[in-house]
């Protein structure tokens, strides 16, 4: 079965997609730790991302870099995070999150951002890629 991120890849479910090429893609998350955070996804259906075959292990970090400076300009921040924890689907995906501490990485009782805002959020992003 195909998992939720595969649907939002092939256009079966709706994203806010940032970018997108060959290997991977990266969308807004639907529940935010801060405006800007958004997930950098294989195409590949990998749940662990120690499985990843290297070639695209490399290439998302190549990615997450230059989007990593895309959210900087986009939402000024002291940093920009890079979470991989894998709980919540079982298809690898890299949280990019603009934080200015530690408690900017704090995953529980995230509330559901709307559609606008996830809209204007990845406009904003894609402004400076």
């Amino acid at each position: 079965m195909a998992s939720i991120f595969s649907k939002i890849i092939q256009g079966e479910l709706p994203g806010h997609f940032v970018w997108q090429d060959d290997i991977c893609v990266a969308i807004m998350t639907i529940q935010p730790i801060n405006p800007g955070h958004l997930l950098l996804i294989p195409r590949v259906e990998v749940d662990h991302w120690d499985d990843l075959p290297a070639d695209i292990a490399a290439h998302l970090m190549v990615t997450g870099q230059r989007l990593a400076k895309a959210l900087k300009q986009a939402f000024p921040s002291r940093r920009v995070g890079l979470v991989i924890a894998g709980f919540e689907v079982p298809h690898t995906h890299l949280h990019l999150i603009p934080a200015n501490d530690l408690a900017d990485f704090d995953f529980s009782g995230l509330a559901f951002a709307a559609a606008d805002e996830l809209a204007a959020a990845a406009e904003r992003i894609r402004r400076y890629l």
